[in-house]
């Protein structure tokens, strides 16, 4: 089975998420993702990878991959919080965040803890082929 990958980053945060991408290219390859407006637009662009693209967050982005994950189609979050500046839309990432923990999907909201689960997701990926 394809894994699922949602990756979404706040606007200081958006190099970081295109860099890690970069960094997992290979890997996610292998994955189906789905990202945030903007965001999936600069990780496909950057690295040719295919990203299907929901809303941007503020206008419902985090909402819709919240409904997937609820519906059992997501395995992996990648959120980027920037903690340091308020949010229009923090109801929706705290919603998407909670989401995570009710279906036991796991989340990663920093950089470091994103190369753990995604070194865990290649190692997967890897005995799979």
């Amino acid at each position: 089975m394809t894994p699922c990958v949602a990756l979404i980053a706040h606007d200081h945060k958006k190099d970081d998420i295109v860099s890690l991408a970069g960094e997992y290219a290979q890997t996610l390859r292998h994955c189906k993702l789905i990202a945030t407006g903007t965001t999936g637009g600069r990780i496909a662009d950057t690295h040719a990878l295919t990203v299907q693209r929901m809303l941007s967050g503020p206008y419902g982005g985090d909402l819709q991959i919240g409904a997937m994950l609820a519906e059992g189609k997501v395995d992996l979050v990648v959120f980027l919080r920037d903690p340091m500046t308020p949010q229009p839309h923090e109801p929706d990432i705290n919603a998407l965040v909670r989401a995570c923990d009710v279906h036991d999907v796991p989340c990663a909201t920093n950089v470091a803890t994103a190369r753990m689960l995604l070194d865990a997701l290649a190692a997967r990926t890897a005995a799979a082929v």
